[in-house]
Order: structure tokens, then sequence, then C-alpha cells
């Protein structure tokens, strides 16, 4: 019982976490969403900013529960350092993008971010498949998001 108690609180650690860098990454933007970003250059394909925010609240709990995941079978090491390295670039592109208002730094940061993420589920893979698989949605959502970011820098 004690050992499913510290599993769990590891769980809402791991959930905290990944919420919290996503709210501040939303304080920093809902600034810019309200000033500078209506005002650039958007491809047709940019979807409303309606559809961010649930979108990444999912995707910040598919990560934590990922990461948990792989804590519970091996604790600490290299896949969740490349977790803790994907995530500091996720928080880090929201200051470039919106808070310094530079879609080319942005697009510096989301490229290796997107690598790091690949890396990330490359090696959370073989040690649980499913921790593995819950971090691919959030590759494809940064691969569109690479794709946007690309074509806003384009056309700015």
């Amino acid at each position: 019982m004690i050992q499913a108690r510290h599993d769990y609180m590891f769980l809402a650690f791991f959930v905290f976490a990944c919420l919290a860098i996503g709210g501040l990454s939303g304080w920093v933007t809902s600034t810019s969403v309200a000033s500078w970003y209506p005002t650039i250059t958007k491809p047709p394909f940019n979807p409303p900013a309606w559809v961010f925010g649930p979108v990444w609240t999912t995707l910040y709990v598919m990560m934590a529960v990922a990461a948990w995941r792989v804590w519970r079978k091996m604790g600490w090491g290299k896949p969740l350092y490349l977790f803790i390295a994907q995530l500091v670039l996720n928080s880090l592109w929201s200051f470039l993008f919106f808070g310094m208002q530079s879609p080319g730094l942005a697009l510096l940061d989301i490229v290796p971010l997107l690598a790091l993420i690949l890396l990330t589920i490359a090696t959370f893979w073989p040690i649980d498949r499913i921790a593995g698989g819950l971090l691919m949605p959030y590759a494809a959502w940064v691969s569109f998001a690479t794709l946007l970011n690309a074509s806003i820098w384009w056309l700015n």
C-alpha cells in the first residue's frame, strides 16, 4: 500500500510539473495572443485560438503519464533526462515566439525540440511501449507546430 501511494504521489508530481510548464507557457502566450499575434500574417491552416488550450492540456497530461510510467520501471536515468530536456525546450518556445515575438528564434528552438521528442520516444519505447505511444500525439502536434512556426516566419 505504501508503494502504491508513493507511485501515485509521483504521478501527481509529473502531472503538476507538466501542467505548470504548460501554465507558464500559456501565461506568456496570453499577452501576445491579445495584441501581437492577431496582427501577423498566418497561413490558411492556422487553427483557431481556442484549439490550443485543450490540445496542450491533453498533451501535457499524456506526457506526464508517459514519464511516470518510465520512472516506475527504471527510476531516474537518461530517458527521463531527455524528457526534461525536451520539456525545457518546449517551455522556451513560448518565450521566444510569443514573449520575444520572434518566430525565427522560435523556429531555431522547435526543430531541436522535435528531435528531442522523437529521441525521447525512442528511449521510452523499449522500457514501456505505452509510454512511448503516449508521446506520439505530442510528436505529431509539434510536427504540425513546426510547419506552422516555419510558415509564420516565412510570411512575416
